[in-house]
């Protein structure tokens, strides 16, 4: 049961992030953060108790806390939005890649995760970083979330192989897993592309445009 419902999050908010991304920033961001508050806070449960992912109350309770506070803090200010979105972002491709590259050391795949998450939310808040870079990005991450939301749901995958990032590694074992996500990338990116006006401006200027507010305004 914790696969199909954890499944049928990831589908749903990965698509979301997928087709969207940045065009309804206000609304995606905020629950592209729920997701990352949620697993991160179960995934601490985890580990502090030993216990699988999703297997005991605790784990709920406490993801589902933390997955309102940060849609909640992500919604209200710019640079909680960013840390969140581009963070979560950096995380999965950085941790994705070592994988990818058959890197088996755990504190490797995690250390190149976080470092990834820490690059690109200083690079967004430092920087401006581009609508197009963003539209690629968003894209890719909501991809991966869609295919693993596919993958629990079919049994490929289970909590357990998401707790420990090895969706990558299933994923290397039938092709087909790549082609699909390929499919859906390309899906994700022409349909911001057509939303998007001639995909120019930035990050900022899209939260501005929102009627977003900062934690220290200008």
């Amino acid at each position: 049961m914790n696969d199909v419902i954890l499944g049928i999050l990831a589908i749903a908010i990965g698509a979301l992030f997928a087709l969207r991304g940045y065009l309804t920033m206000r609304v995606v961001i905020p629950i592209w953060g729920s997701l990352i508050g949620f697993m991160l806070g179960a995934g601490a449960v985890g580990a502090a108790t030993d216990a699988n992912f999703l297997s005991t109350a605790a784990a709920w309770i406490v993801g589902i806390a933390l997955a309102v506070v940060f849609a909640f803090l992500a919604y209200l200010y710019y640079e909680v939005s960013v840390i969140l979105a581009m963070g979560g972002i950096g995380f999965m491709l950085g941790s994705s890649l070592m994988v990818a590259l058959n890197v088996t050391w755990g504190w490797v795949i995690v250390l190149a995760g976080v470092v990834a998450a820490m690059a690109l939310g200083l690079l967004a808040i430092v920087g401006e970083l581009p609508m197009l870079l963003l539209t690629l990005l968003t894209a890719a991450a909501g991809s991966a979330a869609v295919v693993g939301g596919i993958m629990l749901l079919v049994g490929s995958i289970d909590t357990t192989d998401v707790a420990q990032l090895g969706v990558v590694g299933a994923i290397d074992d039938s092709p087909l897993w790549w082609v699909l996500y390929v499919v859906i990338l390309l899906i994700g990116v022409f349909t911001q592309f057509q939303a998007l006006d001639g995909v120019r401006g930035t990050l900022r200027e899209q939260w501005d445009s929102d009627g977003g507010k900062y934690l220290r305004p200008s």
